[in-house]
């Protein structure tokens, strides 16, 4: 078979055949950014477009960060491997709309660049999503087959910043939010989740129906705790007044419902599967926790 060319377009497989996970997934990684492209070009981002197009990538950079880190438990939970193929993708993807942020950011301080390197230097939360930033980076730089060759067994312990990385970036989320922390409260409920995944394969519990239950009831619970803290430290709002409204569905639907309703995926998703491999759908996964909780 002929030499593959060093550059070969994103929607094709190893092999230089088109792969229809890795052109739905190159399509919608490309989606968001057209989306806001659009709204931009026809002035649809009410007084502050630059501002929105700041937001807007950033959020979507929070959201492709811990779209590549489901994909793992996905894979697994339903029997889905071939999802590996587009971690990589998703993991550029990350750090394209964040490089896209930081340009972004430039252009609001009207290119100002001594500004911009005071700003992040003085301003906690800037420098914290700026660290973000660069760890995106160097994952970035060290993802291609040639550096995960050179660097061996280094590599999967480098590329487990990526949870810290996370981390930083979900705590940048929240000080840029201020007021309203409603969508940095899911989101950091969602990465509670996928955690907590892991969690269970590191203790080599078992991945079924019930655990995966439990994990989503208890992600949710911690995500309202969550919330309640940080309304509670931020602006001083009784924490009790924030749980009770938590509890107060369906008048009001809190982060952590949207979390919980998002884990109950997990084992509805597992539930399916089982039910597929025993009447014969598909073939049965052999159960390997041990091993799961080294990978991403």
């Amino acid at each position: 078979m002929p030499a593959l060319p060093a550059f070969s377009a994103p929607w094709r497989d190893r092999a230089g055949r088109l792969s229809g996970l890795k052109l739905a997934t190159f399509l919608f990684a490309l989606a968001p950014g057209l989306w806001l492209a659009g709204a931009y070009a026809a002035d649809a981002l009410g007084a502050k477009p630059i501002t929105a197009l700041l937001h807007g990538t950033g959020e979507w950079a929070v959201r492709f960060l811990l779209l590549s880190l489901a994909v793992t438990p996905l894979r697994r939970i339903a029997n889905f491997p071939k999802l590996i193929l587009v971690r990589r993708m998703l993991g550029l993807t990350v750090l394209a709309y964040a490089l896209i942020h930081l340009g972004l950011y430039v252009v609001d301080q009207n290119f100002v660049l001594t500004k911009v390197v005071t700003e992040i230097a003085t301003r906690i939360y800037l420098t914290i999503g700026f660290a973000a930033l660069i760890g995106l980076a160097v994952l970035g730089a060290t993802s291609t087959d040639g550096m995960i060759r050179r660097l061996g067994k280094a590599w999967p312990r480098l590329h487990k910043a990526v949870y810290t990385i996370t981390v930083l970036g979900l705590v940048h989320y929240f000080l840029q939010a201020k007021i309203d922390v409603s969508d940095p409260v899911f989101w950091t409920g969602a990465f509670l989740l996928l955690m907590g995944w892991r969690f269970l394969q590191a203790r080599r519990w078992p991945s079924n129906p019930l655990t995966l239950t439990a994990l989503a009831v208890g992600v949710a619970l911690a995500t309202a705790g969550l919330e309640a803290a940080w309304y509670g430290l931020a602006s001083g709002i009784p924490a009790e007044r924030v749980l009770q409204a938590n509890l107060a569905f369906p008048s009001l639907i809190r982060p952590a419902w949207w979390v919980l309703a998002l884990g109950l995926t997990l084992p509805a998703l597992n539930a399916a599967r089982l039910a597929w491999d025993r009447f014969g759908g598909g073939k049965p996964v052999r159960s390997s926790p041990g091993a799961a909780a080294v990978a991403r």
